[in-house]
This record gives C-alpha cells, sequence and structure tokens, in this order.
C-alpha cells in the first residue's frame, strides 16, 4: 500500500511540474493575448485650438472636445489576428459646433504582438490603407527601446523613442515620443482669397501635418493609459509656403479615460502576473512537494526490509560434546558397580 501511494504521489508531483512549464513557457503566450471583443471610449481636451472652419471661411479658436469610440469586429477576428473599428468625432464647445469634423480608421493586427496586419479591409476614412508597425498596443512586455508606431494621420509608421519612466494613475509606466516630420497628407483645390491670397481664382494647396504623439505605456500588459498629441496641420501652396492654418492644438487625455484605461491595464497586468508567474510557481512548489513525498515513502519502505534482514535470529548451534556422552558414562558407571 505504501509503496503505491508513493508511485502515486510522485507521479502527480512529476506531472504538475511539467504543467508548470508547459503553463510558464507555453499556454501563457498563447492566453495573453489582445481581445477580440473590444469596447471603449475615451477623450481628449484640446484648450485654446486653432482650425480653419469651411463654413465660416476663416480660421476658428476653441477648445475641443476629441471623443474616439473603439469596437473589436469578432466575427472577422481569427486565428492570430484581431480587428477593431474606429470612430473620431471633434466638437468645438467654445464656438457651439457639435460636429467640426469626424474620421474612421479600420485596424487587423496580430494579437500577441500588437503588429498591424494585411487584411479585412483595413482603411482610413474609407479609403484602402496598408498599415505597419505597432497598432493600438504595444508588445506584452514593452521593453526600453524604440518602436515602430503606425499614425494614422500620416498614414504610416514612425519611430516612437523610449524616453523614460514616469507614474500615471498610480501605476509604473515608459514613456515614448514620436515625432512625426512635415508630411503632405492631402492636395485640395480652394480659392485664393480663402488662404489670404488675391484673387477668386482656384490654387492647389497641400494640407501638410506635423507634431508629436506621447504615449504613456504601462510595459507588462503593453497598454497605453495616456496619450498626449500635438498636432500642426498647415496649407501650404506648391511654393512651399505656409498660407494658412489648417488644425492645430495641444490635445491631452481627459482624467476618467487615464483612470479607465488604467483600471484596464490593471486587470490586464493581474491576469498575465497570474498566468506566467502565480500559476507555474503553485504548480511548481505543489509538484515538488508531492515528488519529494513519494520519493520519501518509496525510500523508507526499501529500507525497512534490508533493516528486517539484519534483525533476523540466527539458527542455534548443535548441543555440545559433553552433553552428548553423558549417557555413555553412565552406564560405564554402573556396569563398573555390578562387577
Amino acid at each position: 500500500m505504501r509503496r503505491t501511494t508513493g508511485v502515486v504521489l510522485l507521479g502527480i508531483g512529476a506531472f504538475l511540474i511539467t504543467l508548470a512549464a508547459l503553463v510558464r513557457f507555453y499556454a501563457a503566450g498563447q492566453l495573453i493575448a489582445a481581445p477580440a471583443d473590444q469596447y471603449g471610449i475615451t477623450k481628449l481636451q484640446a484648450a485654446g485650438a486653432q482650425y480653419f472652419s469651411i463654413p465660416d471661411q476663416k480660421v476658428l479658436t476653441g477648445d475641443l472636445l476629441i471623443t474616439v469610440t473603439t469596437r473589436g469586429d469578432v466575427k472577422e477576428s481569427k486565428g492570430d489576428r484581431v480587428v477593431w473599428d474606429e470612430f473620431m468625432s471633434v466638437a468645438d464647445a467654445t464656438n457651439q459646433k457639435p460636429q467640426i469634423s469626424m474620421s474612421s480608421r479600420r485596424s487587423a493586427f496580430d494579437k500577441y504582438t500588437g503588429r498591424a496586419v494585411a487584411c479585412c479591409g483595413t482603411n482610413i476614412d474609407g479609403q484602402p490603407a496598408e498599415m505597419s508597425g505597432q497598432v493600438y498596443l504595444f508588445p506584452f512586455g514593452t521593453e526600453k527601446r524604440t518602436y515602430e508606431v503606425f499614425n494614422s494621420t500620416a498614414r504610416k509608421a514612425f519611430p516612437a523613442q523610449f524616453v523614460g519612466e514616469e507614474t500615471v494613475a498610480g501605476l509604473k509606466v515608459y514613456k515614448f515620443e514620436q515625432k512625426v516630420p512635415a508630411t503632405k497628407t492631402q492636395t485640395l483645390s480652394v480659392p485664393a482669397n480663402l488662404i489670404g491670397m488675391e484673387g477668386n481664382d482656384e490654387v492647389q494647396v497641400d494640407r501638410v501635418y506635423e507634431g508629436t504623439v506621447t504615449y504613456y505605456v504601462e510595459p507588462t500588459s503593453g497598454t497605453p493609459v495616456r496619450q498626449d498629441q500635438s498636432r500642426d496641420e498647415t496649407l501650404r501652396t506648391q511654393d512651399g509656403v505656409e498660407r494658412s492654418i489648417a488644425f492645430r492644438a495641444d490635445a491631452k487625455m481627459t482624467d476618467e479615460s487615464i483612470a479607465e484605461l488604467a483600471a484596464k491595464a490593471r486587470d490586464a497586468m493581474n491576469k498575465i502576473t497570474l498566468i506566467k508567474t502565480t500559476m507555474p510557481l503553485v504548480l511548481l512548489v505543489v509538484g515538488l512537494v508531492l515528488a519529494i513525498g513519494g520519493i520519501a515513502i518509496l525510500a523508507r519502505r526499501q529500507a525497512r526490509p534490508a533493516a528486517a534482514r539484519r534483525e533476523e535470529p540466527r539458527p542455534e548451534p548443535a548441543a555440545s560434546s559433553a552433553s552428548s556422552t553423558t549417557p555413555a558414562s553412565s552406564a560405564t558407571s554402573a556396569s563398573s558397580a555390578e562387577d
């Protein structure tokens, strides 16, 4: 019975030790992934922003509220990819304009690495777009290095350099800064007088964007918990001369949005820690205890028969010669007496 118990404990212990390794080095990589059913709303505010208002035919100044809604396309999220749709609207609270611009983006990316993949009709404002670099998320286990991050306005990826560590909403985060050089995003035809030139003839202008995007990333989950944007978009004639502001703003994420993203990052951190650290450690410790217990039981069982053999009584020696001759001596004595 003891031998059976020892073998069972040793077998279970070995299984748990193996399972700990599988969870840590294989299952964790399969279980830790971006969600297909993503849904979230984030908001940014830009005080004193400037933009060219087409209805007013002039540049206005106002406090803007930028609302970004992200929704996962579960049906198209298959295998290693997830697909997210994003809708952004901008409202001018100062000039009471509820919708000065709208934009949309459909992105597909690897749910393990966060890098863009080409599929599923990815587009920006309905126009097909080939994306590259990180999209929405940084990799799980973000490192202190430079990453290529896709920029929707410029429609291409630019380096986001690691610039330091900070604390946001109680979380230790890595700060990355992406600087986008002057990039032409659109060519338009506008009346000359709208951009400060003489005459009413149509002139071609390029919309040129440059700016800085700052990401504050919780490194374990790769989740940006805060984002700041400094945007400078201008209208330039073909000779390269800046003729008018198109959009100029310093936008910062609201405290409420930061708190919500930080809460999601904490949940992701806890899940990752459970899968990569806590579960493997518990399985390993329990497995070692059971395996050692099983070995100890088997060792004790093997030791007992050996001890029993050492203590087994030896056979008693045969009777001594003196005692065996006693009857003959008695007979001789008796014979002598009769004589």
